[in-house]
């Protein structure tokens, strides 16, 4: 069984899985936007720059996305997505790439759980990291 995080956008799905493959190292596997997919003719055409699905994949973990039709996305809630990484410089190196433009909850530090942990709302306002 695999257990995937799935989030959603309101037309910034493009941008934020670009980001996050550059931020994470990951590569993007696939995205499709409405006007790509099969059922292009069925999609209202205010939709078809939208995604439809995307897949990252880093390392052996895999996070996925799309956009919501237009202004149905809720803000996201009680979640957050985290990361564990290899060591300090690569957790200093990616908290600081994802917190370009967002805003940083609690500064990445060592605590008495962890070697670094930090908190922060990305750019696209995805909570964790």
């Amino acid at each position: 069984m695999d257990l995937n995080t799935y989030l959603f956008f309101d037309g910034q799905c493009a941008a934020a899985f670009k980001f996050y493959e550059r931020c994470l190292g990951g590569k993007i596997e696939m995205m499709m936007t409405h006007a790509e997919s099969p059922s292009d003719q069925q999609s209202p055409p205010e939709w078809r720059d939208r995604i439809m699905h995307v897949r990252l994949v880093v390392g052996d973990k895999v996070l996925m996305g799309s956009d919501t039709p237009p202004g149905q996305r809720d803000a996201p809630g009680s979640f957050s997505v985290s990361l564990g990484v290899e060591n300090a410089a690569e957790a200093e190196r990616v908290f600081n790439a994802l917190a370009e433009n967002g805003t940083v909850r609690m500064p990445l530090q060592k605590t008495f759980w962890a070697h670094r942990f930090g908190m922060l709302v990305d750019r696209f306002g995805i909570r964790g990291w």
